[in-house]
């Protein structure tokens, strides 16, 4: 794993979510950087529509701040996957730096 892609902090959900409210779903942006791995169809299924909801209206099951100082945000997802959202918070905007769809072996290390 790179360094800067460690987890420094972990964060209460309730404080995250809290958060993310005072931000309002208007100022949640995907960057260029978002996208850039998915194939076409992948980006018609995950758009930064999708992501905005999902950040804005669900409830993760953990929140930590990596040393990079991105937040990682792991929400359960269908079929028993877990999605992987890291986020820039900024002064006044939510960016959506990446997103990765974790299998369960890697469901193993939620949590520690």
């Amino acid at each position: 794993m790179i360094e800067e892609h460690k987890v420094k902090d972990k964060i209460k959900i309730s404080i995250f979510l809290k958060k993310i409210k005072e931000y309002g779903y208007e100022n949640i942006e995907a960057t260029a950087h978002t996208f850039f791995r998915l194939s076409q169809k992948q980006r018609e299924v995950y758009t930064e529509e999708v992501l905005k909801k999902i950040i804005f209206n669900e409830k993760p099951l953990e929140v930590s701040i990596q040393k990079n100082n991105n937040y990682a945000v792991i929400y359960l997802y269908k079929e028993n996957k877990l999605l992987k959202i890291l986020l820039d918070l900024t002064l006044n905007k939510v960016y959506i730096v990446s997103f990765y769809i974790l299998n369960r072996e890697q469901m193993k290390e939620i949590g520690k």
